[in-house]
């Protein structure tokens, strides 16, 4: 099961410190790089403008924490690296618990989790702690410590190009700008690898493939900034790639056009999967489709997940863990998912029969000599396929048509291809 070899990537890149930017981004690309040689890592300086955006300082964390009135540590970023607010702002000094309070952020409704929270866009210092330990807080002096930097830097990402038969794309998306989270943060990455070293091991692509592992939003927006003119003449499909490690549930979010092929093949793919899959409509969006649908860009991206982002209760917090919620069985359903999805685009050509009536099928060793009542299923299904191939119907569009999976007609196409009864009429789009 690939499922076991996503997972142990995903306990290596565990412990670091991801953000927008900084020392935990380059070394989970590093890693990344390990399993993904001809990865490249892009670098773009803070400062840079990006459409209405601008490129952040550098976040660089050497230690923060707080000692209680009692002597006792507490919020110790080196034991959880979610303790700390992201882009907390260097401090070091003492105060009381009143005023210490106004910096501290706690979850009530879950009193055993630790949230997860940011203030990237406005300068500020602060401590996330579970609501049972908040509540326990002894009233004293508290020394602060906060040792971070904020600095022009650099925002990194990492792009893979994997050329195919076509210069059209299909393009993969994942973020990797969240600290110790196992289904919001490390699902996506980690299945994404493993899907492109699948993609690279093939050889024999239809389509380029371009994949990315960005910081999600100025992440994307910075990618788009630098690419999106050539990506609107060249994507066809595409997913983004996030949440895709539990075993509670399958989902779909379209793209904003909702008619994409993506969206078409995705939807397809999972009602196979799982009849009961979850479908979300475009204002259920949340992650880096935001920017790729977005009016102006518009690429046809969707997505395929397992539990959705928001919609699991572990979600921003500590309790979303590789013991918790991310299982290897979960990865594995969710690099199935997608890999399929991907193998579907390869595949989805249109075919037309390359004979006037039905084949004789019996002379080829493809139909039974001795006639019965009842025809096999799998000899039955062949025939319909054979009659649907009319070089207008995509095999989407033939497998949507008999009520199968597409993948349940790929040796149907290789035997009828062997024996020179269809033949390609186009890559369908």
């Amino acid at each position: 099961m690939i499922g076991e070899n996503i997972y142990q990537l995903a306990k290596q890149l565990w412990p670091l410190n991801r953000s927008l930017t900084g020392e935990g981004v380059r070394k989970t690309l590093n890693l990344i790089v390990k399993h993904l040689p001809m990865l490249t890592i892009e670098s773009v300086k803070s400062g840079t403008k990006v459409f209405d955006w601008t490129v952040p300082k550098e976040w660089l964390v050497e230690e923060a924490y707080i000692i209680t009135p009692s002597g006792k540590k507490i919020c110790d970023f080196s034991k959880n690296n979610l303790h700390l607010v992201g882009y907390s702002t260097p401090f070091s000094g003492e105060m009381s618990l009143n005023e210490l309070k106004k910096h501290l952020y706690t979850l009530p409704n879950q009193p055993n989790a630790i949230p997860y929270i940011t203030s990237y866009y406005k300068e500020r210092w602060g401590f996330c702690i579970s609501q049972e330990n908040f509540d326990i807080l002894e009233d004293g002096k508290y020394r602060i410590v906060v040792n971070t930097k904020l600095f022009n830097g650099v925002l990194n990402y990492g792009e893979l190009i994997i050329p195919g038969k076509s210069k059209k794309e299909v393009f993969l998306s994942t973020y990797i700008c969240h600290p110790s989270m196992a289904n919001n943060e490390l699902s996506g990455p980690t299945v994404l690898t493993f899907l492109a070293k699948w993609l690279l091991e093939i050889g024999d692509l239809q389509y380029s493939y371009r994949i990315i592992f960005i910081p999600e939003t100025i992440g994307s927006i910075t990618y788009l900034s630098r690419n999106y003119k050539k990506l609107k003449n060249k994507i066809i499909a595409g997913f983004n790639v996030t949440c895709v490690g539990d075993e509670r549930a399958y989902s779909f979010v379209p793209s904003r056009n909702g008619k994409t092929l993506s969206d078409l093949i995705a939807k397809h793919v999972l009602k196979w999967i799982d009849k009961n899959y979850v479908k979300y409509t475009w204002l259920d969006r949340g992650s880096d489709e935001r920017q790729y649908c977005s009016p102006g860009i518009d690429l046809p991206i969707a997505s395929i997940l397992r539990t959705k982002y928001g919609q699991y209760p572990e979600y921003h917090t500590s309790l979303d863990n590789l013991e918790n919620v991310v299982t290897p069985k979960g990865l594995d359903g969710g690099y199935w998912a997608i890999r399929k999805a991907i193998e579907a685009i390869e595949k989805n050509k249109t075919y037309k029969v390359s004979v006037l009536c039905e084949p004789h099928m019996s002379k080829r060793e493809l139909y039974p000599t001795l006639s019965k009542i009842q025809v096999d299923d799998n000899i039955k299904l062949m025939m319909d396929f054979i009659s649907l191939c009319d070089g207008e119907c995509s095999l989407y569009e033939i497998a949507e048509s008999l009520n199968v999976p597409i993948w349940e007609l790929y040796d149907i196409v290789d035997k009828l291809k062997t024996h020179k009864l269809i033949s390609v009429i186009k890559q369908k789009i």
